[in-house]
């Protein structure tokens, strides 16, 4: 390991601290600067631009944000609303997976903000404690993502993994990270409704109570439409969403959302989740997409192309169905979340395929030792950059291309990439994770003032650990 070697690795490490610092764009910024640095100062061949990934986000991201101009995110919290208030006492474990499932379908972790007063306004009042549903509820869209065709962090681990010689593609990805995410989400819905004490026996929710700053709970079934009412306007703090994604706030929601949500709201999202079926159709059976003689050789369509074309397509079909409002569709939460992920994921991702290709070997041989001895410090890896990235899609580029150069199995490396993702929630310095401790006015939720002591902190540990062994066991097995 020479002296050049170390300081391109320096400055690598440098470019993501001073982007972490900045976060938001400020992420893909310094990584432009880091390429620059390791390209004019060292000499060093630029690596190839994440085009593709930034291709599919940037295609992904508008069919999402027509969805939401035309109210199609507003009828997704509506239907996921009466979902769990249809299970009051399962709260804890039915309100994540119901979370988790639209996260999926929407591809972004921005649906969770109007189902928050949701879910705290049924656990209260069944007299369950809010903290519970609400912090599993928020930490599974950490690793929903990595089971999601149409999030930034799938673009970014498909065009990595699909191309030779791995040859592992949507439908592998999918089979691995689905049933590892759900194993995790049990397991730690289990562990997290024993944590804190009930209600009745929380000393500061009994003093709220008889001091009049909290009503007493009261089994009854709250209703979607009072949950929007206080989704638009309980708080007013600007937060920076995790996962890369910032947005000004919870995302608005109309106070009458469940009573108004349209016919124009439900075709959108209809047409939109009927485009992640088609995503994962296609992927699933590569016979269906078109193959040309190139030569002497057939080539298929790749799933990168599909899926722009696909989002493009249910772009379209939006515009007729839903009649959304193009002119605001850029000041859509969920498109400036995209913009801001793919300016990050470009800048970060340029410059470390730059760093690796420049050093495969080196890294090959030390950091191929080190996994090959202890699987799991991948796992680890790729949680600490997420964490301190707070990105998926970043922590993605940057771990995942050493993982596969030193050799881990695909189907390994992806169990533990999914899990690994939960980082973006170790610090309590997350969107949601703000949100959701403003929206417990019980104060059962907590973001701790010693960065561990939060109280996402156990149940993210918790579903990180279950995803990362469930998902490395059904790779191996499987794949």
């Amino acid at each position: 390991m020479d002296v050049i070697f170390i300081l391109e690795a320096l400055v690598v490490l440098g470019a993501i601290v001073m982007g972490t610092r900045v976060s938001g764009i400020g992420v893909g910024l310094w990584g432009g600067v880091g390429t620059a640095v390791l390209v004019f100062v060292f000499g060093e061949a630029p690596g190839d631009p994440p085009a593709t990934a930034v291709a599919i986000i940037l295609a992904v991201v508008t069919a999402a944000a027509m969805m939401q101009a035309a109210g199609g995110i507003d009828w997704m919290v509506m239907v996921a609303a009466h979902i769990i208030e249809r299970h009051p006492r399962q709260i804890t474990l039915i309100a994540p997976l119901t979370a988790f499932a639209f996260t999926i379908g929407a591809g972004t972790s921005n649906i969770l903000y109007p189902l928050m007063p949701v879910i705290y306004d049924v656990s209260y009042r069944n007299g369950i404690r809010p903290s519970r549903p609400m912090s599993v509820a928020v930490v599974q869209s950490g690793i929903a993502l990595a089971a999601s065709p149409v999030s930034a962090a799938m673009a970014a681990m498909l065009t990595l993994t699909e191309v030779s010689p791995y040859n592992f593609g949507l439908a592998q990805i999918l089979a691995v990270t689905i049933p590892a995410c759900l194993i995790g989400i049990v397991v730690t819905s289990l562990v997290t409704n024993r944590l804190g004490a009930d209600l009745d026996k929380d000393p500061e929710v009994q003093r709220k109570i008889q001091e009049g700053l909290l009503a007493p709970p009261q089994p009854v079934l709250a209703t979607a439409q009072r949950a929007t009412v206080a989704a638009s306007g309980s708080t007013g703090d600007t937060v920076s969403g995790s996962a890369g994604d910032p947005v000004d706030g919870p995302p608005p929601v109309p106070a009458s959302a469940a009573l108004t949500a349209t016919k124009q709201g439900r075709n959108s999202a209809l047409a939109f989740l009927t485009g992640v079926v088609l995503i994962v159709v296609l992927g699933l059976f590569s016979s269906l997409r078109p193959s040309w003689e190139v030569d002497g050789e057939s080539v298929t369509l790749d799933m990168t192309s599909t899926i722009v074309m696909v989002m493009f397509a249910v772009g379209v079909a939006i515009l007729f169905l839903g009649r959304p409002d193009v002119k605001e569709v850029p000041n859509m939460s969920v498109f400036r979340a995209g913009m801001v992920a793919a300016i990050a994921l470009f800048g970060i991702a340029w410059m470390t395929a730059t760093f690796i290709n420049a050093h495969e070997a080196v890294i090959v041989d030390t950091v191929g030792g080190w996994v090959n001895n202890y699987v799991f410090l991948f796992a680890v890896s790729v949680f600490i950059v997420a964490a301190l990235t707070t990105s998926q899609s970043v922590a993605t580029r940057t771990m995942v291309p050493i993982g596969l150069a030193v050799g881990l199995p695909p189907g390994v490396l992806t169990g533990m990439w999914a899990g690994g993702l939960a980082g973006v929630y170790a610090l309590p310095t997350g969107g949601p994770q703000i949100a959701g401790a403003n929206f417990d006015l019980s104060g059962t939720t907590k973001l701790g003032t010693k960065l561990i002591d939060h109280s996402y902190f156990v149940p993210n540990l918790v579903l990180s650990v279950t995803t990362v062994a469930a998902g490395a066991t059904i790779g191996a097995i499987f794949f």
